[in-house]
């Protein structure tokens, strides 16, 4: 019996990591740190709040269809705006708005891929990419990556074959946190280019990356759309993850072939959405450079106080954005290890095994730690949880 594409992956990795909290109960003493999902818990500020509010009442348009690519003013304020980060030249019509990142992914992917062909991931992967190749019926290839959570383009070349339509990046990376550098971006770009597939770039966490100026020079290049498909989401910026908006940008031939798919999946992005995502892009400028800098500090954070865990045989990985990618000391695997936390420490975090390969034991060595909502003094208490766990070596 052949199986619904559907089944054909696992089950959503943050659904199963909340079941895990069923019948336990925390003390007051000892609430639980949830650092198992990389969004804020924060509604958006109130002047965006109450710019929602003003367009669902005094706009009727924003209550009915619209284009299927998304608000035309929402694209031309991430065209205008992309072009001064990045100084290169984004066209209106190379930009598309969708229903949240992940369908921009998807979007993108549709374009690209059919039944049997490859696509190349780094590891540790965002699992809902696998997921959606997965059930597409496309092979994804990993990309161990190597010091840092660098991955290799030397090593990515020599993984194409005529099957491969596409390259994704993710950075900075989620789940392992590291920003990846501008001359090796270019690098996985000019790989791509002469192979003649597609380099998907994931910018979900653009805007809290620890350095100034552009994150990479790929729109530089007046071809840059023969090759690169550049991902978005607001939802971190403006903390609108349950209004789901997004953006895609890449050449209008392209967009030909993603707007069928977008049309046939939800018409056209949320109203309301777009109205808030251009409203906090023309006005919100200042908050979010506050929101970094609280981001950023966090970082410091983790970086300051993890010898406290270096101790106890925990290795930091990687650590940016809104995560730290961690290995852990003990011989169960990482995937009991995770379930043991909300019992023994009070803690939820996704094992590495959801972000990995079946077949790559790495994995059972890892943790990601999500800290898009404990502060300093959250974090000091996570780690003084971590350390008082059983010593290097105690089996579960």
């Amino acid at each position: 019996m052949t199986l619904p594409r559907t089944a054909t992956t696992f089950a959503p990795p943050v659904m199963e990591a909340r079941r895990w909290l069923q019948g336990v109960e925390f003390p007051p003493e000892r609430p639980l740190i949830n650092v198992s999902q990389a969004a804020p818990i924060d509604p958006p500020p109130e002047p965006l709040r109450q710019a929602i509010a003003e367009t669902a009442l005094a706009l009727p348009s924003a209550h009915l269809y619209g284009p299927v690519l998304g608000l035309p003013e929402l694209r031309a304020e991430v065209a205008a705006q992309f072009s001064a980060a990045y100084g290169g030249q984004i066209a209106d019509s190379k930009v598309c708005i969708t229903s949240g990142c992940n369908q921009a992914f998807c979007a993108a992917m549709m374009s690209l891929a059919d039944e049997g062909d490859e696509v190349i991931l780094p590891t540790p992967y965002y699992f809902n990419h696998k997921m959606w190749l997965d059930m597409m019926g496309v092979r994804t290839v990993a990309l161990p990556s190597g010091q840092g959570l660098l991955p290799d383009p030397d090593l990515a070349q020599a993984l194409i074959t005529p099957q491969t339509r596409a390259i994704v990046l993710v950075t900075p990376n989620n789940p392992g946190g590291v920003e990846y550098p501008p001359e090796l971006i270019a690098a996985f770009r000019d790989v791509a280019r002469a192979a003649g597939i597609a380099l998907i770039v994931d910018e979900t966490y653009r805007d809290f990356h620890s350095q100034s100026g552009a994150p990479h020079d790929l729109f530089h290049d007046p071809d840059w759309s023969d090759t690169v498909i550049q991902l978005y989401s607001f939802s971190k910026a403006y903390r609108l993850t349950g209004h789901r908006v997004g953006a895609l940008i890449t050449s209008p031939e392209r967009l030909s072939q993603v707007e069928r798919f977008l049309d046939t999946v939800t018409i056209c992005p949320n109203q309301l959405a777009q109205h808030a995502a251009l409203w906090g892009m023309r006005n919100l400028g200042q908050w979010l450079s506050g929101e970094r800098a609280e981001i950023l500090d966090r970082r410091a954070a983790i970086e300051d106080g993890f010898p406290k865990l270096e101790e106890k045989g925990w290795k930091l990985l990687g650590v940016g954005a809104y995560f730290a990618y961690v290995q852990h000391p003990f011989r169960r695997s990482s995937a009991q290890l995770a379930q043991d936390l909300v019992k023994d420490a009070g803690i939820l975090a996704l094992p590495g095994t959801m972000f990995m390969p079946g077949d790559d034991p790495a994995g059972e060595r890892q943790l990601r730690i999500a800290f898009a909502n404990i502060d300093r003094g959250g974090i000091t208490e996570l780690f003084d949880r971590l350390a008082a766990l059983a010593p290097r070596g105690v089996s579960s």
